[in-house]
């Protein structure tokens, strides 16, 4: 997959004063273990865990093998992993559902060395007997007759690990997109109040003077004029979706003083323009920088029944393509979490059908068109990636479990 960027506006991560109801813990990271092989520097192997009920499918899978019924049409005999692959490309190759990684997983259960990594140079070989696959992962000794395999120990940076999705398309939505959950945020958030002599709007390396609570925190975005988001059913407010101005660091913290009369005198605090999307002004709201937290996210399908709407595209868009970025009326308290694969079905259209005379109303059924793939929960609300699409993703489309 050649890398993309995100066009203007397409871009980054989510604020919420209640990160401690939203920190998700990431789901099911045991299922990177497709394909992964060899031993990893010492004490460079991140501790993953694998669930009782994964390590079990798994198992299951590896004494049988996968139906050649699951197999992917055009299923290649072998693939070399090269740089610029995701887990999400590599099992579609190989399987009809990218997310049924557990069975990719138990097919090379007996090579598996680190079961959550996987490296460019790596060589998949898929063999089929008897009416099942088994996908084996090392280096053919000869050219001919059966394929024989001997493992390859791989030693290197974490960073040569290949991704589960393209992460890429995520790096600068997470950076700039700020989702305020409730308007009392709203009002709290720190504030500008001032700028330095002589400016009215403020650009890279000025200062802006700032009031209001910013605890031990140096670095900060800058955001205006939040939206509410709404559920397209319920009306139901979700959250408040701003534009992102820049970022600024603190300089010197505010203090309390007195005045030349004796009365208590506010002095705010000093802080620096780093980066600048638009000029910055008196008013523009802060929000924390928040920490990444879309390392290791594992597609998976959601264990129960789950529908739901596209309540907006980010960056005002009227319709979405493939790659693009759209809220979902769902979050935690519905069981959503992130890694979940969704599928997106488009809304049918109200037409009259006018084989009557009276050419009656009547709604054609809604078309399953796509997948979804969720990286940013929230607890009445989430962002998804759009991962496949055959149309123009609107507002109003739904999803459904996969």
């Amino acid at each position: 997959m050649t890398e993309q960027s995100l066009p203007r506006g397409q871009a980054g991560v989510l604020v919420s004063g209640n990160a401690r109801r939203l920190a998700v813990p990431v789901a099911r990271a045991a299922m990177l273990a497709l394909f992964a092989l060899g031993a990893h520097q010492a004490g460079a192997e991140p501790n993953l865990p694998v669930t009782p009920q994964q390590k079990a499918t798994a198992q299951k899978v590896a004494e049988a093998g996968v139906p050649l019924s699951e197999l992917a049409p055009n299923a290649p005999d072998s693939h070399t992993v090269k740089r610029g692959d995701t887990l999400w490309d590599i099992a579609s190759l190989f399987l009809k559902s990218p997310w049924r990684w557990p069975e990719l997983w138990g097919m090379n259960l007996q090579q598996i060395r680190n079961p959550h990594l996987i490296f460019p140079g790596q060589v998949l070989y898929l063999d089929k007997r008897n009416g099942r696959a088994v996908l084996r992962v090392g280096q053919p000794l000869g050219a001919s007759g059966d394929v024989k395999l001997t493992p390859r120990v791989r030693e290197g940076s974490l960073y040569d690990a290949i991704a589960a999705v393209p992460m890429h398309l995520l790096e600068s939505f997470f950076n700039e997109a700020i989702l305020v959950e409730d308007s009392q945020q709203l009002l709290s958030a720190p504030r500008v109040v001032a700028t330095q002599e002589g400016r009215v709007m403020l650009s890279r390396g000025e200062t802006a003077y700032v009031r209001g609570d910013i605890g031990d925190r140096r670095e900060w975005r800058l955001f205006r004029e939040p939206k509410p988001l709404r559920d397209p059913g319920t009306k139901e407010v979700l959250g408040y979706e701003a534009q992102y101005v820049g970022t600024l660091t603190l300089q010197r913290e505010g203090a309390e003083g007195t005045g030349a009369d004796g009365k208590p005198l506010v002095i705010p605090s000093t802080f620096t323009v780093n980066t600048i999307r638009q000029e910055a002004s008196v008013g523009d709201r802060l929000a924390p920088v928040p920490p990444r937290e879309f390392d290791n996210l594992v597609p998976h399908p959601p264990a129960q029944p789950l529908a739901g709407s596209i309540v907006s595209i980010y960056g005002d868009a009227l319709a979405a393509g493939q790659y693009q970025i759209v809220a979902l009326n769902r979050g935690t308290r519905d069981g959503l979490e992130r890694g979940h694969v969704l599928a997106l079905w488009r809304d049918g259209r109200v037409v009259r059908d006018m084989t009557l005379p009276d050419k009656p109303d009547m709604k054609l059924p809604d078309e399953r068109q796509g997948l979804l793939f969720v990286f940013r929960v929230f607890d009445r609300m989430s962002y998804a990636l759009i991962m496949r699409t055959q149309d123009a993703v609107r507002i109003g489309d739904r999803f459904t479990q996969p």
